[in-house]
């Protein structure tokens, strides 16, 4: 699903947008200051590591974002900070995927969600991640996940026949929607009553959460898979294999296809809160692959900046285009290191 025909005239769209927002999120980092060594690292942990109260508590501040309320004139269609993260990676897709700043702008968007879940909404704990390999293991299947528990969980799979897709071609195509990855609305868990006001693709409607869970995308989630993939030697092979492209059938697109549904969508993914998780675990390999040779990999990038034909390589001085609303626009070299600020955290 995760394939790329540029779409000219929405990525017109995208570059016309206005940029200038009332209420800016209360960052204070920019620029050089991220160089100075954090006072507090969180340690991020894979969900079933967790306790019941971590969970519930984590569930409880991402449903806090949901009812948070915004009035952001860039994307009028947010009515919840929730809303505003996905609103913002709509707008900007065409230009954070297939590109070589792909784990990076994705590191600091993920940060700046964990802030917002810690600032806003009172939680205590660092952002999880799940391991999708440990349910695609030995016969297990994604649907059998205890990430879809009711109770400590992020509720199960879409009810067929519940929700109906846009049909209108138009839609379909440039919102690059999958009608046959909406199948119903999840009913049970925290998320069931969730209205989400933008999405599917580019279309701006009300409705509810959508999962049809995908059996098929095992090979490309298991360790296997995994390690080999741990194996480049190079920035450029690492990403390119982590995410997907043309012919690559990666983690990254088929994790969000394995959740199906809204998850399934390159544009309004991040109407299902499993996109954080995933994208938690996808930041982890990165950065476990940093750290698994020699110091020059914290520093490494590669690929291109853009899609387009004149598109320049990225370095380390490349700005990651951020909404003020949800934090300021940073350098690639300000999200390198996780143990430095402003990011401040690191796996378990």
């Amino acid at each position: 699903m995760f394939r790329y025909p540029i779409l000219f005239s929405i990525l017109l769209l995208i570059n016309i947008l206005p940029t200038i927002f009332a209420h800016p999120f209360d960052n204070t980092y920019n620029g050089r200051e991220s160089f100075v060594r954090c006072e507090h690292i969180l340690q991020r942990k894979e969900w079933r590591s967790l306790n019941t109260a971590e969970k519930k508590d984590y569930i409880n501040a991402v449903k806090c974002l949901q009812s948070t309320p915004v009035n952001e004139p860039s994307v009028p269609a947010a009515d919840t900070l929730f809303d505003l993260f996905q609103g913002f990676h709509i707008q900007i897709a065409l230009k954070v995927h297939f590109v070589g700043q792909f784990l990076m702008w994705h590191r600091y968007f993920l940060k700046l969600y964990e802030n917002a879940l810690r600032d806003r909404c009172n939680y205590k704990g660092a952002h999880p991640y799940w391991d999708w390999s440990k349910d695609v293991e030995e016969g297990r299947n994604i649907s059998s996940s205890p990430m879809w528990d009711v109770e400590t969980g992020f509720g199960g799979n879409g009810v067929e026949g519940t929700y109906t897709p846009p049909t209108d071609p138009d839609v379909l195509a440039n919102g690059r929607i999958n009608p046959d990855a909406f199948v119903g609305c999840v009913q049970d868990g925290p998320f069931a009553d969730l209205t989400l006001n933008m999405g599917p693709g580019l279309s701006v409607t009300k409705h509810c959460l959508t999962r049809h869970f995908n059996e098929s995308t095992h090979q490309y989630l298991n360790h296997t898979a995994v390690e080999e993939i741990m194996a480049y030697e190079t920035f450029e092979d690492l990403h390119t294999q982590l995410e997907g492209n043309k012919g690559i059938r990666g983690p990254h697109g088929s994790g969000h296809s394995a959740v199906g549904g809204e998850m399934s969508n390159f544009f309004s993914s991040p109407g299902d809160p499993m996109f954080y998780m995933h994208h938690a675990n996808l930041d982890r390999l990165w950065r476990v692959w940093q750290l698994k040779f020699d110091k020059k990999r914290m520093w490494e990038v590669g690929g291109l900046t853009g899609l387009e034909a004149n598109s320049t390589a990225l370095t380390l001085d490349y700005i990651l285009e951020m909404n003020p609303a949800l934090g300021p626009s940073v350098s690639v070299r300000d999200v390198m290191d996780t143990e430095m600020a402003p990011n401040c955290y690191t796996y378990l």
